[in-house]
């Protein structure tokens, strides 16, 4: 296991506690110890380096106006679930923002995951979209399409007409897949 995946541990164990809390609160913040910007960075910069070697990801960096990338996204649950992540928003080589992603859900789960998650923002009225919103939920504002496996050996350059694309990647763990809808991204101002 690579050394980059260690915060994602310490963030997993701060997950379950903010969880917790969040539920008997009603808070849709997990309590944890933030990642500093240059954790955030470097993070990113290897998600980044990863994605760049996925040969099916080449046409969405080739037209996208910018990337938010989540290199660790921790989600778990038992019944009640939930997921939190930190990334950036970078355009070009240039970091623009700072983000996290959480989100809770309901439903048959069991098990406890950490995937990375890229989003594509095709378009600059997507962009703008993400980059004014006081909290974007996924689910509301630009549609946000899943490009599972097999749907990504088919991108082409031609066939690439949605405002936002999202790739996991580096998924361990038990669960099934990362969810997305109801997740809301939120900008943030690390140390």
């Amino acid at each position: 296991m690579s050394s980059m995946y260690f915060p994602a541990r310490r963030r997993l164990i701060a997950l379950g506690a903010g969880l917790g809390s969040a539920a008997v609160l009603g808070s849709s913040r997990p309590a944890r110890a933030a990642a500093t910007r240059a954790e955030i960075d470097r993070d990113v910069r290897a998600a980044t380096t990863h994605l760049r070697g996925m040969a099916n990801a080449a046409p969405l960096f080739e037209h996208a106006h910018a990337i938010l990338v989540f290199p660790h996204i921790i989600a778990g649950g038992l019944i009640v679930g939930g997921q939190f992540g930190e990334g950036a928003l970078m355009r070009a080589a240039t970091t623009q923002a700072y983000y996290n992603i959480v989100g809770a859900s309901l439903g048959l789960l069991a098990g406890v995951q950490s995937s990375g998650l890229a989003m594509f923002f095709m378009s600059e009225t997507a962009l703008v979209a993400l980059m004014h919103a006081d909290g974007w939920e996924i689910g509301t504002g630009p549609a946000v399409t899943f490009l599972d496996q097999g749907v990504q050996a088919n991108v082409t350059s031609s066939t690439l007409r949605e405002p936002v694309y999202a790739i996991s990647f580096n998924q361990q763990g038990l669960m099934a897949a990362l969810a997305l809808n109801g997740t809301k991204i939120t900008r943030i101002t690390p140390a």
